[in-house]
């Protein structure tokens, strides 16, 4: 399907609609996040130098599946969705190595290289994986532009502004927020990518509304691995 096509006829309402979903489904999750005791702390101003490095271990143990899950969505994309299939394999080589970001600014936060990549996912890791890969593993799983459409606006959004929250409440230098600064500096691009994708994917009703459910998951699950950090 051709993306100017899908932008010119019908589809435009679908589309626009989905965008609405999404974003109903983003200011829910901005919302409920705050809540989180370790973002609470950030947004307070009270983050201890703790809160951030239990927060790097359990990021790593996720974004490390990150590429892999997207490389497995994009093999089960069919002929249909080659144009599509090509944009997943350029974000899958995009984030392949950014948990070796997360370990540096761990090490540079004065944690230990050898811990954090010994770390096992926490229970919200564990489940946020788990639905990944089993959305990845189905046949077309276009639904998964919901799930990038939450990590990667937390990447836009929150990530910019968190790092500099981090830096200055525990007088970090730029060495041990590289990660969070990157995506602040860097997701948006990644959001373009998600619009010319999301044109490529909605045909019709049920995969608009099956990306927005995609989104509400995810959303769910990330709260819920945040949320776990205090429980480690």
């Amino acid at each position: 399907m051709n993306a100017t096509i899908a932008m010119t006829t019908d589809n435009r309402a679908l589309i626009e609609a989905a965008h609405r979903g999404l974003a109903q489904t983003w200011i829910e999750f901005e919302s409920a996040l705050a809540q989180v005791p370790v973002v609470a702390r950030l947004l307070a101003g009270k983050l201890r130098l703790e809160d951030y490095r239990r927060l790097l271990f359990n990021l790593r143990q996720q974004v490390v599946e990150g590429s892999r899950w997207i490389s497995r969505a994009a093999s089960n994309l069919g002929p249909d969705h080659e144009e599509l299939r090509s944009l997943f394999v350029r974000h899958a080589v995009a984030e392949h190595r950014d948990y070796r970001l997360i370990e540096d600014n761990y090490v540079a936060a004065g944690g230990k290289v050898d811990d954090i990549r010994a770390g096992r996912m926490n229970i919200g890791s564990e489940a946020l994986s788990a639905f990944m890969y089993h959305a990845a593993s189905r046949p077309d799983p276009v639904g998964l532009l919901g799930a990038m459409y939450i990590i990667e606006g937390l990447g836009e959004r929150l990530a910019g502004p968190w790092s500099q929250a981090i830096r200055e409440q525990l007088d970090l230098g730029d060495e041990a927020v590289s990660f969070l600064a990157y995506h602040g500096a860097n997701d948006g691009d990644h959001l373009d990518m998600f619009d010319r994708a999301l044109a490529l994917a909605i045909a019709d009703r049920a995969t608009a509304d099956e990306i927005v459910r995609h989104a509400r998951i995810v959303a769910r699950l990330y709260r819920l691995q945040l949320e776990e950090i205090d429980h480690g």
